[in-house]
C-alpha cells in the first residue's frame, strides 16, 4: 500500500513538472515601449539548435560556459540579468522591421536577427533599406515575415541562459545577445 501511494505521488509530482514547463514556454511578454519593440509573443526559452552555417566563434570575449551579467532590455526582467553563455557564434546582426504573419502590428527595430535567419542573405552584410524574407523564430509570427533591414553590424552573438530579475521564469537558449550587451559586472 505504501508503495502505491508512494508511485502515485511520484507521478503526480511529474504531471506538475510537465504541465508547469509547458506553461512557462508559452509566456508573453510585455512591450518595450523605450526601444520601440513590441516583444509580445517572444518566446522566453528556446532550442539550442543554431542555424544552418552558423559558425562558432573561435576567441568570443565571453568563453561558452562562463558568467555574464546582460545589459540589454529586449525582454521584460532581462536588463541586469545574471547569465550563462551557452553558445558564442560569428556573424552579422541585424535590427529589423517587419509585420508579423499572423498579423498585428508591426514590430520595430527587433534586436537580432542574424545573416543565417534571414533567406537567401548570402555573405555580405545586408545595407539599410533592403527588404528581407525573415527564416527566425523567435517570436509567434516572425518565421516567413517580411522585413526591412535596420541596421547591421559584424559582431559575435550569444546564446545564454538566465532567470530575469523580475522573478520570472528561467530562460533557456536566449538567441540573441551582442558582445556589447553582456558584461563581467
Amino acid at each position: 500500500m505504501a508503495n502505491k501511494k508512494f508511485l502515485t505521488g511520484i507521478i503526480m509530482l511529474v504531471c506538475m513538472v510537465v504541465l508547469s514547463a509547458c506553461g512557462s514556454s508559452s509566456t508573453q511578454h510585455s512591450s518595450d515601449k523605450k526601444n520601440n519593440m513590441n516583444m509580445d509573443g517572444m518566446e522566453m526559452s528556446g532550442s539550442n539548435e543554431v542555424p544552418k552555417g552558423l559558425k562558432t566563434a573561435e576567441n568570443p570575449t565571453f568563453k561558452v560556459g562562463s558568467k555574464a551579467v546582460i545589459k540589454a532590455d529586449h525582454m521584460e526582467g532581462m536588463n541586469g540579468a545574471k547569465g550563462t553563455i551557452v553558445g558564442a557564434y560569428d556573424t552579422i546582426a541585424y535590427t529589423v522591421t517587419y509585420t508579423p504573419t499572423t498579423g498585428g502590428p508591426e514590430v520595430k527595430n527587433h534586436k537580432w536577427v542574424i545573416q543565417e535567419e534571414i533567406k537567401n542573405a548570402g555573405t555580405q552584410a545586408l545595407k539599410p533599406g533592403t527588404k528581407v524574407i525573415l527564416e527566425a523564430d523567435h517570436m509567434k509570427g516572425m518565421m516567413g515575415a517580411k522585413g526591412t533591414i535596420d541596421s547591421a553590424e559584424h559582431t559575435t552573438v550569444y546564446m545564454v541562459d538566465y532567470t530575469p530579475v523580475n522573478g520570472g521564469a528561467p530562460v533557456k537558449n536566449h538567441e540573441w545577445v551582442t558582445d556589447s550587451e553582456l558584461s563581467t559586472k
